[in-house]
This record gives structure tokens, C-alpha cells and sequence, in this order.
């Protein structure tokens, strides 16, 4: 498995599965369409323009497997070097230890202060992040139906926990 860093050729292909990646989260959230039938994304653009926003795609035996978008905007007061933004598994590919492997090898990537942030409606997305951060204590607030972790990786406390 590797992460391969999208870049602007890449862009309407990170587009057409963040479309489907979002039309699954409208489960969870109260997501609208634009005019065109899209689901409005206001940092899409972003990603293409600031180089602290990084987008990756999982791939797994040469096929796109799932994609990551990590920035470092807290939505929280409190200081953090990363943010996981979106990031998704496609379906094909979960239950294959993937959506773990891809987070620690962000993780050994990107060490430092991180949040995420879910819906609690979104059973499978709770138990995904409350179990591959578990080993680093994170301090968990709730906001409703959304849960936030903030945690620290130190590349010392990954060598630990591997």
C-alpha cells in the first residue's frame, strides 16, 4: 500500500470520489447539492492552492483504494499541526486493515498535534477512530452529535506503540 500525493493533474479525480465519499456522509450530516447535482465542498480549491493542505490517494495494488485530506486549520481554540479533514476507505477495500495502515503511515509521515473530528451518527467512523487512537490517549470532547480528538504522535510514542 502507498499514498500517493494528488496533485492538480489529479484534481477531477479526487473531485468525482469526493462526490461519492460525500454522498455517503449525507447520511450523517445535512449535506445539500449545488445546481449542477455536486455536493458543495468549500475547500476543494484550496487543496490545489495552499501547499499546508495536502490531499492523498490510498492506493492498494495499484488501485485507488481511498483518499486523505489533512490541513492544519483546527476548528477548536486549540493548537494542533493537523487536521484530518476527510478521509475514506472505498467500500471495495474495508475490512482489509487498509484505512488503518493508511493512517499510520500519515501518522510516521506527519508526527505532531492532530484533531479529528466525527459523527457519532456514523457508527462505523466512531469505532475506526476511537480504536486507531486509543493507543495515544486522545482527549475527546463532544459538540452535540460530533465527537473531536485532539492527540499527540511523537515519533518516539510511535516507535512505542508499533
Amino acid at each position: 500500500m502507498e499514498l500517493y500525493r494528488i496533485s492538480g493533474s489529479d484534481r477531477q479525480a479526487l473531485w468525482n470520489i469526493l462526490q461519492k465519499y460525500l454522498y455517503e456522509l449525507s447520511g450523517f450530516y445535512d449535506l445539500s447539492l449545488d445546481q449542477e447535482g455536486n455536493y458543495r465542498y468549500r475547500y476543494f480549491d484550496d487543496y490545489f492552492l495552499e501547499p499546508e493542505r495536502r490531499a492523498y490517494f490510498i492506493i492498494n495494488e495499484g488501485v485507488r483504494a481511498g483518499f486523505a485530506m489533512i490541513h492544519p486549520y483546527s476548528e477548536t481554540k486549540h493548537v494542533i499541526d493537523y487536521v484530518m479533514g476527510e478521509f475514506a476507505v472505498f467500500p471495495a477495500y474495508r475490512r482489509q486493515h487498509l484505512a488503518a495502515e493508511a493512517v499510520s503511515m500519515l501518522w510516521d509521515q506527519f508526527p505532531g498535534r492532530w484533531q479529528i473530528k466525527y459523527s457519532e451518527k456514523n457508527k462505523p467512523a466512531a469505532s475506526f477512530w476511537s480504536g486507531v487512537t486509543r493507543p495515544y490517549r486522545p482527549f475527546v470532547t463532544r459538540n452535540g452529535e460530533e465527537t473531536l480528538l485532539l492527540f499527540d504522535i511523537r515519533k518516539d510514542q510511535r516507535d512505542a506503540v508499533l
